[in-house]
């Protein structure tokens, strides 16, 4: 168990505490405490494992009782105290924790005065009016709870790409290992690269339906069978759906089930006028099959271009189709670094040595260390000596390593005033500066676009990260002038970060399309904060997609010589 894992128990527990209304005193000691474990250089773990509990005991700000339970936490992986203080709540508390721009004391208010327990009993008791008539609230309070509501409500009924992912992975590995399948692919809004999906489609080729069928209803991610087993809940209000194709038909489904459903009325309509009908199984001139085996027969078939799925929208793209004009787009083997990873240093979990293990695993040449800057203290943001340290430490690396290069950075925020957080003789020694607004999210358009644009004058800037600062079905993006940032961006040779991270997926689809028009080169990464989540950068190749981005629009399939005369010529403007 790591720091960085004992510190969000430590969090938890302090939360908790809160909302139970308990002495100031004893959460500042759960608050101080992870507060100084974000810079201290032990893994408690070790310490534990050398000294016990009296090793533990010996770390500043840490007593005997919470000592205790680090110790249990380590032993057992969880804490009976957190069961404990969550069984102490009153029933509907944590649930209203889950809807966003809810505090703790107003979840705990609901929860034991008003004995609410749903969030369906919350809405209707909102919309009486009856919180007006508390101290300390009113109408706006009332809209911004309902407003919070709402956007529970919609992360409750469609999941983010990157869950829906991985749930599709692990169904089609399951299947492949028990039966004999030739292809087995995700379909639908997962395949386009939508940021959320409403359900999650797979496609399968085998000749064994009938056991596979009963393999998938029989799995235990199913939380219940809708229909004769090729239907299924994966989670509340998500379904699952697996159709079996023969390999003749497999082409067509994809390009079906794939969709969109506006994609796919304009393709019946161009197969309409040129005679032919195109449905699941395939194209046809009367009953004669023309098509199907494969996607790009069909298009191909009717006098286009093959379109990348993620470009399926029904918004133009079968005209550029039609032209021959769609360009190559990134792929995802063409990406040779990631800019945006989090280690030990500050809030991440893995140490410079095995993020860059990983990184030589996946084919990289070069990644590029971001630990938060030092206002950023509740995710051990960086004072100047430990960035200092951490850069010996890569240079130490760099010495080392032959065909691959750590380059020195910083996640480094963007203050109020447009500043950034450390000061220009900081900043020149780091090779990756990235700047992001981590607070003061409600700002009006005109004044957070000029925080940015302040930033952007900065010549050691490199990359401005997850721009809007939304969190997909938990914070709305705030308001900016994107042409404006996209100008000074093309001008200035700053990246725009489309960050990989499923819930940011920021910046958003239409923008990052309007930033390839303009000029502006996007840099891919994952804000990886562990080694695993480096597996984010398949869904930021994704949307670079579904921007339109080539190679030539991305900073991360450049070369590490090709980056260093960026920085480079970056400072010089």
């Amino acid at each position: 168990m790591t720091n960085k894992q004992i510190i969000d128990v430590l969090h938890e527990i302090s939360e908790l505490l809160e909302l139970k209304g308990e002495n100031k005193f004893k959460i500042r000691a759960y608050q101080k405490l992870s507060s100084f474990l974000s810079g201290y250089e032990k893994q408690l773990a070790d310490v534990y494992a050398e000294e016990g509990k009296k090793g533990l005991m010996k770390v500043p700000n840490l007593g005997e009782g919470i000592a205790k339970k680090i110790a249990e936490l380590i032993d057992t992986g969880r804490l009976e105290y957190i069961d404990d203080l969550k069984k102490s709540l009153p029933e509907g508390v944590l649930t209203f924790l889950e809807i966003p721009g809810m505090g703790p004391k107003t979840a705990y208010l609901l929860g034991d005065k008003f004995r609410l327990k749903t969030v369906s009993s919350l809405e209707k008791f909102l919309r009486s009016g009856k919180l007006r008539n508390e101290k300390g609230f009113g109408e706006k309070a009332e809209e911004k709870l309902l407003k919070g509501i709402e956007m529970y409500k919609k992360g409750r009924q469609r999941m983010l790409m990157g869950e829906a992912y991985y749930i599709a992975d692990r169904i089609i590995k399951k299947l492949k290992k028990k039966h004999k399948i030739s292809m087995a692919k995700p379909a639908g809004s997962l395949r386009r690269m939508e940021d959320t999906v409403g359900d999650i489609d797979i496609l399968a080729v085998s000749t064994d339906s009938v056991k596979i069928m009963e393999t998938f209803a029989s799995m235990d991610i199913v939380e219940n069978v809708i229909e004769k087993k090729t239907s299924v809940y994966v989670a509340p209000g998500i379904q699952a759906d697996l159709r079996v194709f023969e390999k003749q038909s497999f082409g067509a489904a994809m390009q079906y089930f794939t969709g969109s459903r506006e994609h796919n009325v304009i393709l019946r309509e161009i197969a309409v006028k040129k005679g032919l009908t195109l449905n699941e199984y395939g194209l046809f001139k009367g009953k004669k099959k023309i098509a199907g085996d494969a996607e790009e027969e069909i298009y191909r078939a009717l006098g286009m271009q093959y379109i990348p799925p993620e470009l399926r929208s029904g918004a133009g793209e079968t005209d550029l189709a039609l032209k021959k004009a769609i360009p190559p787009l990134l792929e995802e083997k063409d990406i040779k670094g990631d800019f945006h990873i989090h280690s030990v240093y500050s809030d991440g979990e893995n140490g410079i040595d095995e993020i860059v293990e990983e990184a030589k695993k996946r084919g990289y040449k070069y990644i590029a260390i971001t630990d938060h800057s030092q206002s950023l203290r509740i995710a051990g943001g960086l004072a100047e000596e430990n960035l200092r340290k951490q850069a010996k430490e890569i240079d130490r690396i760099n010495k080392r390593e032959k065909d691959f290069h750590v380059f020195k950075g910083s996640e480094v925020d963007i203050l109020e005033d447009g500043s950034l957080d450390y000061p220009d003789d900081i900043l020149k020694e780091l090779d990756i500066v990235i700047g992001a607004v981590h607070s003061r999210f409600k700002m009006s358009r005109d004044v957070m676009t000029e925080r940015i644009l302040k930033a952007m004058d900065n010549k050691y800037l490199g990359i401005i990260a997850h721009i809007s600062g939304r969190l997909i079905n938990m914070r709305e993006p705030y308001e900016l002038d994107y042409p404006r940032i996209f100008e000074k961006a093309a001008g200035g040779e700053i990246a725009i970060e489309i960050n990989a991270n499923p819930e940011r997926l920021d910046i958003a689809d239409i923008y990052a399309k309007e930033a390839v028009k303009a000029g502006v080169t996007l840099a891919i990464s994952t804000d990886a904060h562990s080694t695993e989540t480096m597996d984010f950068i398949r869904f930021g190749a994704g949307k670079a997609r579904k921007a339109m981005a080539g190679k030539s629009d991305v900073l991360n399939a450049r070369t590490a010589a090709e980056i260093k005369k960026w920085v480079k010529k970056r400072r010089s403007i």
